[in-house]
């Protein structure tokens, strides 16, 4: 009888490590993305009390200065509108990044601003300045989309479909269309998060033939 007892306290001691790992994880990714949006609003606010002025800090194609935007370009937004429609697929995906393995969200965001600034700059027209975090959430979706592909495991490839499924119409945005709109932020940032993809696949897949 104490044996059974025992292997009962065992069993609801290891769930409740369960539950408890779970819900820290949870406050995590609340924490990181909550705050990280959070600060992509406070800058918006004080530009907008600045008249504009911190916009001159984002990609500007081809001068030296502009490649500071690499860094700051994420974080700056032209109007109400645009930082509305980055909010939602930033929470969205960000979490599902950080759902794959929290360890891959910072590198992974790393990658979409490298490759989405180094794209804006190479190929952005002249005396144009490319702002926005639409550049990491191409990123994400890259990731996302080929990290699949590249790990072989049931759930990445689960994770890669739905994400392909519910936001793979926003791949459109890398065509040249729309004026006004950096598709050539959304090209670099999504060549990064397909880089970062391949960077953390697992041994096993890597050696596996293609």
């Amino acid at each position: 009888m104490p044996l059974k007892d025992s292997s009962r306290i065992v069993r609801a001691s290891s769930s409740t490590n369960r539950v408890t790992s779970v819900t820290g994880a949870l406050k995590t990714h609340a924490l990181v993305l909550g705050g990280t949006l959070a600060v992509f609003w406070m800058v918006f606010v004080v530009n907008s009390l600045l008249g504009g002025s911190l916009l001159r800090l984002g990609v500007i194609p081809r001068t030296t200065t502009g490649l500071r935007g690499i860094l700051f370009a994420p974080f700056l937004h032209g109007s109400l509108n645009h930082i509305v429609a980055n909010s939602i697929p930033f929470l969205a995906l960000g979490w599902m990044v950080m759902l794959r393995d929290e360890r891959h969200f910072i590198p992974v965001t790393l990658a979409g601003m490298v490759g989405s600034g180094l794209m804006a700059w190479l190929l952005g027209a002249p005396g144009t300045v490319h702002i926005g975090a639409s550049g990491v959430i191409f990123g994400y979706l890259g990731f996302l989309m080929l990290t699949g592909w590249y790990t072989r495991s049931f759930g990445s490839i689960v994770l890669s479909a739905i994400v392909t499924l519910v936001w793979g119409s926003l791949v459109l945005g890398m065509m040249p269309t729309v004026p006004g709109v950096s598709w050539q932020s959304h090209v670099g940032g999504f060549i990064g998060g397909v880089i970062a993809a391949r960077g953390f696949r697992t041994p096993q897949s890597a050696g596996s033939p293609s």
